[in-house]
């Protein structure tokens, strides 16, 4: 499993999801490789996009932004196929996800909330006792927050 994430915000967030993945890789027995958080470039990749409303623009380039980078992983570990849970998610248009990931070479769509996927997930977050978020992770999806 690969965690990247630069777009989540605060760092303490970001390193609170760390460690939710920690005990789903501990019950699956799969290693994780972790990138160093860059918040600072993430903003710099999205800059003009803060005002955009959820769903649109701003989270085309953040998913570009993370898939290039699992790519770039990918490679680097010699996988040939890669994917994302982002898909899991009602709130993220899968094919947004998949026209993005489909230019980088590798790339498997796989739509995780389909066949009852994303049931499976809250019924897995459950079981392993893990955290589920209320927003997508970047300061501009927070609900009901002065950071908007």
């Amino acid at each position: 499993m690969f965690y990247s994430n630069s777009n989540i915000y605060p760092k303490e967030e970001w390193e609170k999801r760390y460690e939710e993945l920690e005990k789903v890789s501990s019950f699956y027995s799969l290693p994780i490789s972790k990138r160093e958080y860059n918040h600072d470039q993430w903003l710099e990749k999205i800059k003009g996009h803060e005002e955009d409303r959820e769903g649109q623009g701003r989270c085309a380039i953040c998913f570009e932004y993370n898939l290039n980078i699992a790519a770039t992983e990918a490679r680097i570990r010699g996988f040939s196929y890669f994917t994302t849970t982002l898909s899991v998610s009602p709130h993220k248009r899968s094919m947004t996800i998949f026209s993005i990931g489909e230019k980088s070479e590798g790339f498997i769509p796989i739509d995780f909330k389909k066949k009852g996927g994303f049931g499976r997930s809250i019924e897995l977050s459950k079981m392993l006792d893990l955290y589920r978020q209320d927003y997508c992770g970047c300061e501009f999806s927070i609900p009901n927050s002065s950071q908007k």
